[in-house]
């Protein structure tokens, strides 16, 4: 099958009987529902992207499995190239939605299992490489959208998997049969994953052998029996339903996630990649997170491109673009957002190749990366709020702007510089305001906190990666300590 255009894609989801709910009811029709829409957007954007001539190197690239021209999002990295064309690709992708466009953890999770199954089965002699290479050339040869579902809700996080009160807190395996196995738990904070085709479930953490049942990885479609998923709920997120362009911001793209609920779900032996075998469940966890903290050095920074541009226009439009100050807060802005960039393809170029043959990031840069991450964007974000002012948080609404009676005052008192028309004011400030306040702040602001792992996850991860020990030997070795 060739690449899918975005129509295609679109439509390719509507024939997916999914069982969603949001606000206590089911939806019926989530492709054209209002809130879910945007969302979808982003995800199609991914798709018409890699039909653009101008930016097919980028989105596609040749499948070394079967020769054909294949989205980057389902790919196996072959190189340090590939690595770094990834995060291009994701910066990409954030500077034409302005959101989050949701393919990235499928495809971490696609290196992650290609690695991981590979080293499984060389000791146990199971079948887990091919059973997960069977479905990615499924994934690639159909172009299809693949979520990856790591995070369980957890419990109590003083007590191991096994330990928990509910043992429904983490995913895990309540059933094996001779066909499969089947599974119970649920996954929280999925972005993206009401729009996709299939969803990898993979574990959340290290896990010791009283574990063995939650230390488990397989791939299901969305509309597996036993799957639902319930719609999270985002700040400003029923202004969708109003039909106001301006009040929303970004009225074509967003972000969504879902808690998704794995009620007794059966899975086939041949969607199997991980059963037991619980020393493997924390080299899975560090993959995918080491390739999912790179990804933020791409797609975080696209939308801080936007983030950036809209300030650099609200200075604009409120007559304030020459002031020295508001130049000196725009190159702070760049400065940070760009070494976020430098971070996504440091560790890229350091990346090296795993003994399945692809390509793995360096885990202490992508971690580097991902701390940075949990910290720029929110001084990005507080520079442009203070660039748009705080009428960014007071305007009226676009219905009083388009009252009889109303709008001439709203017109009137809302004008900014000369020649900029108060409706274009406005509309700039509602797009700061949904990237920093609104709902896309969870593919921004909020999910640059705990997107990929916690800020603390990565400090523990760089305290394993950094090698204090042989730092310590340069510093005896200069001052001739023995």
């Amino acid at each position: 099958m060739a690449l899918m255009t975005g129509e295609e894609y679109i439509e390719s989801i509507r024939k997916i009987n999914m069982e969603i709910y949001m606000f206590g009811e089911r939806v019926e029709n989530p492709v054209d529902n209002p809130i879910l829409r945007p969302s979808l957007n982003s995800v199609r954007m991914t798709y018409d992207l890699a039909q653009d001539p101008e930016h097919a190197d980028l989105m596609t690239v040749t499948s070394p499995f079967t020769g054909n021209r294949i989205n980057r999002f389902t790919h196996i990295h072959q190189s340090t190239e590939d690595l770094r064309n990834k995060v291009k690709m994701q910066r990409l992708c954030g500077q034409k939605t302005a959101a989050c466009f949701q393919r990235c953890v499928g495809m971490d999770a696609f290196n992650a299992e290609y690695s991981t199954t590979y080293e499984v089965d060389q000791k146990y002699g199971t079948n887990y490489h091919e059973n997960f290479k069977k479905f990615m050339l499924y994934c690639q040869e159909n172009d299809l959208t693949v979520d990856g579902a790591m995070t369980d809700p957890k419990g109590d996080r003083s007590k191991a998997p096994h330990a928990q009160e509910d043992p429904d807190l983490y995913l895990h395996v309540v059933e094996r049969r001779p066909d499969g196995i089947v599974v119970r738990g649920a996954k929280a904070h999925q972005t993206g994953i009401c729009n996709s085709h299939e969803v990898i479930v993979m574990p959340t953490i290290s896990m010791g052998p009283d574990d063995k049942d939650y230390a488990v990885s397989f791939a299901v479609p969305l509309d597996t029996k036993g799957l639902f998923m319930i719609i999270g709920r985002q700040s400003c997120d029923t202004r969708k339903l109003e039909g106001s362009s301006m009040d929303v911001g970004n009225p074509e793209f967003g972000g969504v996630e879902a808690l998704t609920i794995f009620d007794d779900v059966f899975v086939p032996n041949d969607r199997i990649f991980l059963n037991g075998e619980t020393e493997y469940a924390g080299m899975l966890v560090e993959r995918f997170a080491g390739y999912h903290r790179q990804s933020y050095g791409g797609c975080k920074v696209g939308v801080g491109d936007v983030l950036i541009g809209a300030a650099a226009v609200a200075a604009e439009y409120n007559g304030a673009q020459k002031a020295s100050h508001i130049k000196d807060k725009l190159i702070e802005m760049m400065h940070l957002n760009e070494t976020l960039y430098c971070c996504g393809i440091a560790c890229s170029a350091e990346g090296y190749p795993t003994e399945a043959g692809n390509y793995m990031i360096d885990l202490l840069l992508a971690n580097v990366c991902k701390q940075n991450v949990t910290r720029f964007p929110y001084e990005i974000v507080r520079l442009a709020e203070d660039i748009a002012g705080g009428i960014m948080v007071t305007a009226p609404s676009e219905k009083d702007f388009r009252d009889p009676k109303l709008g001439k005052y709203v017109d009137k008192y809302l004008k900014g510089a000369d020649g900029v028309s108060t409706e274009n004011r406005l509309r700039i400030l509602r797009l700061i305001e949904n990237m920093a306040l609104g709902t896309a702040a969870v593919g921004y602001r909020t999910e640059s906190m705990h997107g990929a792992g916690s800020p603390q996850a990565q400090r523990i991860m760089i305290q394993r990666q950094g090698n204090l020990g042989y730092k310590k030997q340069l510093a005896k070795a200069i001052a001739h300590i023995e």
